[in-house]
């Protein structure tokens, strides 16, 4: 059941981490990858899949950790 949870740390992390990236403060995703010169006040589209996915993320990387320290005992 530990492997379970460690395998699921490492891949919740590096989605994470790739997802964060993907993201660029104060510009929408087509800035980051082709040069949009006006940006949106709220997230549309890829964003906001992106953007929930990355707290859906987070959510399961402290869960799994959390499951997996107590697993231990």
């Amino acid at each position: 059941m530990k492997t379970l949870f460690d395998v699921l740390t490492i891949i919740s992390a590096a989605l994470m981490v790739l997802f964060i990236l993907v993201q660029t403060r104060g510009s929408s995703l087509g800035a980051a990858f082709g040069g949009d010169t006006s940006y949106y006040r709220s997230r549309r589209g890829a964003e906001a899949v992106i953007f929930n996915a990355t707290i859906v993320l987070g959510v399961v990387f402290v869960l799994s950790v959390t499951l997996s320290v107590l697993s231990k005992k």
